[in-house]
């Protein structure tokens, strides 16, 4: 009878096998994708505003993501990755470091299936985020607010439990269930000129680029970015990843890219905008009282970015992809009243 850590050794080697095989997702792999978590997720509506279609000159359709279960589109790319795996790797439960959404939805996917799930999260994670991980039966172990701290820690639960990780980007199940969002943007509404979204680990960001590229090959896809946690913009400007000092209200964008995202960002995106916390508060905002929904930081960054960015928009047709809505209430209002 193998000790758990030689058979957790036994399983980095199939790991690193099945991390082989794994490739860039092609159009059948995102089709699979959709097909595969379709009764796990919300085919969530397209809102569009006449008031916001004024302030910009163009037409905006916004993919309200916030409205899925967990609140975030990172539910589509947790539920891919673990329903993809085999009962092999789920055999001691899954595991993953998260701020917040991408945790929820590895916690939402994990207790579907029956397995167990260690999430490793900052210290500073929102209340509303953490309560969500322990509605689902998510075990929280926490980790100081950095990346090598939340890298660090999820190395040594993995050890000590054998954890199969679901990574929050870097891992292309995740991101041909997050390219779904936009094959459901791209199905519900056409001719679009561009979409936007924000980038934090590059997961929604580069499935969204490769959903364009098979489906929607005129579409322009941009990503949004706080200009606090810009290393998507510098990488590009630099041609390699670069390392993220993050430090923005849009908690959920506080990661770097990884070696699967930013290629496909490198050769598809046409570009990164940038936006400031102030920029990103009035967006939310304006989110807020014109589409009545509510909009955490994160998911207002794409639409930040389109303000900021008015004349390009201009008298075009704009996807922009509403990542989520986890957050707190009180934290929101004391933003409003520039208390924050």
């Amino acid at each position: 009878m193998l000790s758990i850590h030689e058979d957790v050794r036994n399983q980095a080697v199939r790991k690193t096998f099945w991390a082989m095989e794994k490739k860039r997702p092609d159009a059948e792999a995102i089709l699979v994708a959709a097909r595969r978590i379709e009764s796990f997720v919300i085919r969530t509506p397209v809102l569009t505003s006449a008031a916001l279609d004024k302030s910009v000159g163009g037409s905006l359709f916004f993919k309200c993501e916030n409205l899925q279960p967990i609140g975030a589109f990172k539910v589509r790319g947790a539920a891919n990755a673990i329903l993809s795996c085999t009962a092999d790797q789920l055999r001691y439960g899954v595991a993953t470091h998260s701020s917040g959404n991408h945790a929820q939805a590895v916690a939402r996917a994990a207790k579907l299936a029956g397995v167990p799930a260690y999430i490793v999260m900052p210290t500073n994670t929102p209340k509303v985020k953490r309560n969500g991980v322990l509605f689902y039966e998510g075990k929280i172990v926490d980790c100081e607010p950095t990346l090598q701290s939340r890298e660090e820690t999820l190395e040594k639960v993995v050890h000590d439990t054998g954890a199969h990780v679901v990574h929050p980007y870097n891992d292309y199940d995740v991101i041909a269930g997050q390219a779904t969002a936009a094959k459901e943007l791209f199905d519900d509404v056409e001719n679009l000129d561009y979409v936007l979204t924000p980038v934090g680990g590059g997961g929604l960001l580069s499935g969204t680029l490769l959903c364009a590229k098979y489906f929607s090959p005129h579409t322009k896809v941009y990503g949004a970015e706080p200009l606090g946690a810009d290393d998507a913009y510098r990488s590009l400007l630099s041609g390699k990843i670069e390392s993220s000092q993050a430090s923005s209200i849009a908690d959920g964008l506080l990661s770097q890219l990884g070696e699967k995202t930013f290629p496909i960002i490198r050769e598809n995106a046409a570009g990164i905008i940038t936006v400031t916390d102030a920029e990103i508060v009035a967006a939310m905002r304006m989110l807020w009282e014109e589409l009545r929904v509510v909009v955490e930081p994160s998911g207002a960054v794409a639409f930040a970015a389109i303000l900021k960015e008015k004349q390009l928009f201009a008298n075009a047709r704009t996807g922009v992809v509403i990542s989520g809505g986890n957050v707190d209430l009180e934290r929101a209002m004391a933003l409003f009243r520039g208390q924050l």
